[in-house]
């Protein structure tokens, strides 16, 4: 904290400074000032919280400047140090606010009091300042807030009392019409991805020309992500042209489109939900390919639109999958992009229905192959990343997008089947392993394993580098080994326990794969 001690006598404000107990009350600096107007620089120099002043005083008095710090500083707390034990003064301290009174020469004691309290009342008063600037602060930004609510609320209800709307800035009218202007997700990377920041200046420059003619309110409408509402009540004929210039301004601002779409006038306020949905469709039903500096879209009546389905190419999808390369889908992407850009018409509405649609039928083949992918479900989010600054949807980006997508699809289920086909192939040696001592014909595996006899061949001996047959002989000799152990067992009984009757083809196989015949081997034990 920071005191200043304002008299002409140098002797007394060095007297203050030695009896006052500053570092206990959390002063840090004190200023001197010899008359007022030396003080009033350093109050607004420095803005300290506690003054001592003195009444009699050259050029500026200690009442001139009391009135100054009631007008100019008064959350300071002022305490008047004088002479003079006069009414006159006294009175005058307590009218400009001054805190106490204290005489000449300066009692400590009373001194440091008085300090104290004063610092005590500036903080109690400080902290009330701080709690009604937080409230004020929360109320500004809710006031927003409020609002979009109330107004989305005005859209949508067919009973209304127009006068709870008045506050807002809406006028009652015999007409109106609405309009909608899409906010694209790319929007707010303008103010660091920050979406509410991004409303806020939207709809600042909005309703600042509206203002200007006094014809409408733009605002936040809460009941869908990522848009606004305009209310038009007058000025019906140069609403284009206004919207031309918001347009242009907000592009200017944000460097990016936020199409405008107009609705139907209406002659009620409880039909304002009907402009609206108008208004919506003039947005859905947009070119989204066409290159414009303008999008404001009007159509005053409503093309009907077919829209075209994926589902239409299920079976060439299924195709394209089964070859597992991605050159099988090029020419499909090829295809489908020609079908749905024909006359080089894209509306958002296609498009997002184009969007979900492939959002399905990827999820379905995700399941088929139990593979798990990242993709936002969040179409409009997906869609959002294709629109340049100008509001042209690139159409090239996003098919290298999809080509991108289904290549890591692939990969996956190439990585996926060949995982499966090892674990399969594992699967078939333990079979073997279980029954090794008996006779294992290849159409008893491939009926167990439901897997054709070729395929097991071909793929146990490029896991193994041995066919089956072999690899049941390797397994017997070295289980025979094992049993050649025990001293106690018979060459004969070795041998019908490994799954051979004749023991001297038993003997004569041993041989031959393990170099020595059975006594030999045992021999060495």
């Amino acid at each position: 904290m920071k005191v200043l001690i304002v008299d002409d006598e140098k002797h007394v404000r060095e007297g203050i400074k030695l009896l006052g107990e500053w570092e206990q009350n959390g002063i840090t600096e004190i200023f001197e000032a010899g008359n007022g107007e030396e003080a009033i620089q350093l109050i607004q120099t420095h803005k300290p919280q506690i003054i001592f002043s003195d009444m009699k005083m050259p050029k500026m008095d200690g009442t001139l400047l009391l009135e100054w710090i009631k007008e100019n500083q008064p959350a300071s707390k002022t305490i008047v140090v004088t002479g003079y034990d006069d009414y006159h003064y006294m009175r005058k301290a307590i009218h400009f606010g001054s805190m106490d009174y204290l005489l000449k020469p300066v009692d400590p004691e009373i001194l440091n009091h008085t300090l104290e309290n004063a610092v005590k009342e500036w903080k109690k008063e400080e902290n009330d300042r701080e709690k009604k600037a937080s409230s004020a602060q929360l109320i500004n930004e809710m006031k927003p807030v409020y609002r979009d609510r109330k107004l989305t609320q005005l859209i949508n209800s067919d009973k209304i009392e127009i006068d709870l709307y008045e506050e807002f800035g809406f006028h009652p009218s015999q007409q109106y019409t609405v309009v909608l202007i899409r906010i694209n997700q790319k929007a707010s990377k303008a103010f660091n991805g920050d979406r509410d920041l991004t409303y806020f200046t939207i709809l600042n420059i909005i309703n600042e020309l509206l203002f200007e003619s006094e014809c409408g309110i733009g605002f936040r409408y809460l009941a869908n992500k990522g848009e606004i509402v305009i209310i038009f009540w007058k000025q019906f004929d140069r609403i284009e042209e206004l919207l031309a210039q918001i347009y242009k301004t907000i592009n200017d601002t944000i460097h990016m489109s936020c199409p405008i779409a107009i609705g139907k006038t209406v002659d009620k306020s409880t039909r304002l939900i009907d402009s609206y949905q108008h208004a919506k469709q003039v947005m859905l039903t947009s070119n989204l390919l066409k290159e414009t500096e303008n999008r404001v879209y009007r159509q005053d009546v409503l093309s009907v639109e077919t829209l075209k389905s994926l589902m239409v190419y299920t079976a060439n999808i299924e195709l394209a999958v089964q070859v597992g390369e991605i050159g099988a889908f090029e020419e499909l992407i090829e295809q489908i992009a020609r079908d749905y850009t024909e006359n080089q018409y894209l509306s958002l509405k296609q498009l997002l229905h184009l969007e979900n649609e492939y959002l399905m039928i990827s999820n379905r083949w995700f399941k088929t192959y139990t593979i798990t992918l990242k993709v936002s479900d969040d179409i409009e989010k997906r869609m959002d990343v294709f629109f340049d600054k100008s509001g042209t949807f690139q159409l090239e980006k996003y098919k290298q997008r999809i080509k991108r997508e289904i290549a890591l699809f692939l990969k996956k289920v190439k990585r996926k089947t060949s995982q499966n086909t090892s674990n399969v192939i594992v699967e078939i040696e333990k079979y073997l392993q279980a029954n090794f001592d008996r006779d294992v014909k290849l159409q008893e595996i491939s009926d167990h394993f439901y897997i054709s006899r070729e395929y097991i061949s071909r793929k146990f001996k490029q896991e193994f580098n041995v066919n089956i047959s072999d690899y049941i002989v390797k397994f017997r000799m070295e289980r025979a080994k094992s049993l050649l152990k025990n001293s106690q067992l018979k060459i004969y009984e070795i041998a019908n326990m490994v799954g051979y009757q004749d023991d001297k083809y038993f003997r004569k196989v041993f041989k031959k794969v393990i170099g020595v015949t059975p006594n030999e081997y045992r021999s060495t034990m």
